[in-house]
């Protein structure tokens, strides 16, 4: 295989990938314009910080003008007149939205609400430990533990 064809590969790789990346799971779409001030009082705040956060890992930020064209896997996202305002969206849906940016310690508790209402992960890793009589299980995360005889 050629160079350029190695590169078309890569670059053919990388584009798929950020295609499914984008159609499956939680987003956080910041709907902007420029001169907004909340919008930059949002961005020294938290946008310097959100992709290193957990929120930002389950729902990475994906930024939009408001004065441009719709993206077109974004049409379903209507009413948005204020900026910055939040549009939590998964698979195509909208989960629920923050208008206006409140500051920092109340915009990551209604984040942290919109997060709660996304739908629970139906793959989930469970890991048996079993030590005598006893057992752990722990499940996506959260764990849930047994103790006792089960005989």
């Amino acid at each position: 295989m050629g160079i350029m064809q190695r590169l078309l590969f890569i670059l053919l790789v990388i584009f798929c990938t950020g295609i499914k990346s984008e159609a499956h799971g939680a987003t956080l779409i910041m709907m902007e314009q420029e001169f907004c001030e909340y919008c930059d009082a949002w961005n020294a705040d938290v946008g310097v910080i959100y992709n290193k956060t957990p929120e930002g890992k389950k729902a990475p930020l994906r930024r939009v003008d408001i004065h441009d064209n719709r993206p077109n896997d974004l049409e379903f996202i209507t009413g948005v007149v204020f900026t910055p305002t939040f549009v939590l969206v998964e698979d195509g849906k909208e989960i629920g939205r923050i208008r206006g940016y409140p500051g920092e310690d109340f915009f990551w508790g209604l984040l942290q609400m919109l997060i709660k209402k996304l739908p629970v992960e139906e793959k989930h890793s469970m890991n048996k430990t079993t030590n005598s009589h006893q057992a752990q299980y722990r499940i996506s995360g959260r764990a849930l533990i047994t103790e006792g005889a089960y005989e």
